[in-house]
């Protein structure tokens, strides 16, 4: 995990894993303050602004700071500005995001009065709009998106969006967790949160290891986090550690990269998303095993190290676009329909998140999918009953609402191609029953 510390007049960004923390002498913990009675006053407050300049240099000690090696062939495009593909890794995203971070910008927020050395980076969320540009300047705007009581501590979710120009970049969102915060009698979860989710029941899909160098950590810091943690030994063994340890956006990094290789031909164009969560550290020389389950564009990955068998990133995830030119029917499909894997995903969210949804929607909803005009298949999400579940069948009494759509058509909507309205008018999508009630739907299909 990342704890946020002051140094000078700024915050950096510092690694710190809450399992090492007990070993912290006192002289490095600062009693921690509880979060204000008036933290609603956090919520919705933006941070200053902040700017990025930088071109392919930047671009490059990133990729050699996450692993890139010219000993790939496929890894060129990244390394040498004059390579006709000249690209910046997607996971570049996070890099001027974090400046709104470290600027201070956050010990200046109304109702968040507590103390930065005890912030923990618990989680991170990136999202590209378009291909990230190899030069230029980047302008990044940071909301408080919510603060969670979590009894021991608070949780702080940073929303960041990153323009070029009036373009619209990327979107990070930091999940930072404040020790000793917690008690202020606020809620404990957020639809704003984007949710970690679970790998597959299965064997993995595939299964990269890679190498970290010695100098992983010292390669890294390069591209903007300068938290002596991870090059100083003596600060390293102030936080419990024996040696200055790896960035957990590092991980992160190779992790991705891993993933952009494995199922998209290194092409950038490709990323959509990646989530993580940080759970322990790596330590420079160690080697990163990233496992990789594929469920059509969404491809789920733990990743280890491999000398320790120890999970590092877990609940993690990469989205990605389909390939250029294909087509639904060539989508890998579950049951020969392409919607059982959004209804495979609804189960996993209602598995992370039921009791949260039963209250925010306490409705049933009923599908009734069909493939050339013949019934193929039939769902029932149920957010009204005990923590909310999901099973392939009919529902044991009246729905609420009843949905009829084509399995293609569907498809179309969950991936924003066809107006849920256009549909319905057009005779695409019938419902019977509360139709008002399909608007809270949005909780559960958004971000497939």
């Amino acid at each position: 995990m990342v704890v946020l510390i002051v140094t000078g007049s700024h915050l950096s960004l510092h690694l710190l894993y809450a399992s090492s923390r007990s070993a912290l002498p006192s002289t490095v913990i600062s009693p921690f303050y509880r979060v204000s009675q008036s933290i609603a006053e956090a919520v919705g407050q933006k941070l200053p602004s902040s700017t990025f300049s930088f071109n392919h240099t930047q671009c490059i000690l990133y990729a050699l700071g996450v692993g890139m090696s010219t000993k790939d062939p496929d890894h060129l495009r990244f390394l040498y500005e004059g390579h006709p593909d000249f690209s910046c890794l997607p996971t570049f995203g996070v890099i001027p995001s974090q400046a709104a971070m470290m600027d201070g910008g956050l010990s200046s927020v109304p109702g968040l009065n507590i103390d930065f050395t005890q912030v923990l980076h618990g989680e991170q969320y990136l999202e590209l709009y378009k291909p990230l540009p190899t030069s230029g300047q980047l302008t990044s705007e940071a909301t408080i998106a919510d603060v969670l009581d979590k009894g021991s501590g608070a949780v702080i979710l940073l929303d960041v969006n990153t323009y070029s120009g009036n373009e619209l970049v990327c979107y990070n969102q930091f999940s930072v967790f404040v020790v000793g915060a917690g008690g202020f009698g606020g809620k404990r979860t957020s639809e704003k949160a984007k949710a970690p989710l679970p790998p597959p029941q299965r064997a993995p899909d595939a299964v990269v290891i890679d190498s970290t160098t010695r100098d992983q950590a010292a390669l890294y810091r390069l591209s903007g986090d300068w938290n002596p943690l991870h090059i100083d030994p003596s600060f390293a063994a102030m936080g419990g550690f024996k040696a200055p340890i790896l960035h957990g956006l590092c991980s992160f990094g190779f992790s991705a990269r891993h993933v952009l290789k494995q199922f998209a031909d290194n092409d950038p164009s490709r990323f959509k998303a990646i989530k993580v969560r940080f759970v322990k550290p790596v330590m420079p020389g160690q080697s990163l095993q990233t496992e990789m389950w594929k469920e059509g564009n969404r491809i789920h990955i733990q990743c280890k190290v491999k000398e320790t068998d120890a999970v590092v990133l877990s609940g993690a995830y990469v989205d990605l676009h389909a390939a250029s030119g294909a087509s639904p029917e060539n989508l890998p499909q579950g049951g020969g329909l392409q919607s059982e894997l959004v209804f495979a995903e609804i189960g996993r969210r209602i598995k992370d998140l039921g009791s949260e949804l039963v209250k925010k929607v306490n409705a049933v909803f009923s599908w009734e999918i069909t493939k050339d005009g013949k019934n193929s298949a039939q769902w029932t999400i149920d957010l009204k009953n005990g923590s909310g579940s999901l099973h392939k069948g009919p529902y044991n009494g009246k729905a609420d609402v009843t949905f009829a759509v084509s399995d293609e058509d569907f498809m179309e909507v969950v991936q924003g191609k066809l107006n849920p309205q256009k549909a319905f008018f057009s005779g695409k999508l019938k419902v019977r029953g509360n139709i008002m009630l399909s608007q809270k739907l949005e909780v559960i299909l958004k971000d497939y």
